[in-house]
């Protein structure tokens, strides 16, 4: 990449690789403004600190010419003096949803493609924290959910979080990078599109600017809270949780605790897709019991005898 002077908003994305690189770098690319921009500021502050960087397009499949789209972006890295390769994954349409099944099958790509040391940097910006946010409050999701996307877990690393998703486009205008526009992300038939075009520009009318930082803040405060109670949680689960659960010692728990042992045991045992219902139902059988039978969940069937709770396949 030629020597230029930043601009403003180059110098924010750059500040932000800046704050997480201590060593060499992966960046997954899609093309789009965010981690196209990702990966310009990474290589920025690769040659800064001397640090090895290298760019993975991730190719999806899902749509005509997704290969082209993919070799595109890795010519005009390349250009910029960007190492990048494609990659190609094969996304399940039959598993969880494409947008989740998309999502595993190029976590699991990045993971494998990560070599030694190197961190990987993903684009998600504060937009997308926010979305992550109002999704999860909509759905009804808990704490664990509020607390959307966190910085960094394992490999895996977000320094935009605390950035706009305008500045990274505009970075890219700065630097002269042709920006892909996935057309997925203009389609209205997936409820975090919607929210981005619709809902969050009602919310910036009607309750004035600022409305996306308040959901990322609100999700980086819910995040010290489910860290610390799911902490707690599972140390009460470690002295006394097992195949069985002691109906006494539960009932003993604030419920927030409780709750969390009762998922996690329920997860443990099989129980799949486990939503905040299918928890309190079984909850009941400690803190409502009235001897009634047992309880159905996906993939499990839990039942209340001589005082313990225990869980068997569901028939």
């Amino acid at each position: 990449m030629a020597k230029r002077a930043l601009g403003p908003a180059t110098l924010a994305v750059v500040q932000a690789v800046e704050a997480v690189a201590s060593g060499p770098m992966l960046v997954g690319c899609s093309g789009g403004a965010d981690s196209l921009a990702l990966a310009a500021a990474a290589s920025i502050v690769a040659r800064r600190r001397g640090l090895a960087v290298r760019v993975v397009v991730i190719d999806h499949g899902l749509q005509p010419g997704s290969r082209e789209i993919a070799e595109t972006v890795v010519r005009q890295l390349g250009e910029q003096g960007i190492e990048a390769l494609a990659m190609s994954v094969v996304v399940d349409r039959n598993r969880d949803g494409i947008e989740a099944a998309a999502r595993t099958a190029r976590y699991e790509a990045l993971t494998a493609a990560a070599r030694g040391e190197e961190i990987v940097l993903l684009g998600h910006t504060l937009d997308d924290q926010a979305e992550s946010v109002l999704l999860g409050l909509a759905r009804g999701s808990g704490t664990r959910s509020l607390a959307g996307m966190p910085a960094r877990r394992g490999r895996f690393v977000r320094p935009f979080l605390g950035l706009r998703a305008e500045v990274t486009r505009q970075a890219c205008e700065e630097l002269g990078l042709t920006v892909w526009d996935d057309p997925e992300n203009f389609a209205y038939r997936y409820a975090r599109v919607r929210v981005r075009r619709k809902v969050m520009p009602k919310m910036e009318a009607e309750l004035g600017p600022g409305v996306a930082e308040a959901l990322a803040r609100t999700a980086r405060l819910a995040r010290a809270d489910a860290d610390l109670l799911d902490g707690l949680a599972a140390a009460e689960f470690a002295a006394r949780g097992g195949e069985r659960l002691d109906v006494g010692w539960l009932a003993d728990l604030p419920d927030a605790l409780r709750h969390r042992v009762v998922k996690s045991w329920l997860a443990g045992q099989g129980g799949r897709d486990l939503s905040a219902t299918h928890v309190w139902t079984v909850d009941a059988l400690v803190t409502d019991w009235h001897g009634q039978g047992p309880v159905d969940l996906p993939g499990l069937r839990v039942r209340r005898r001589h005082d313990t709770l225990r869980a068997e396949p569901a028939a």
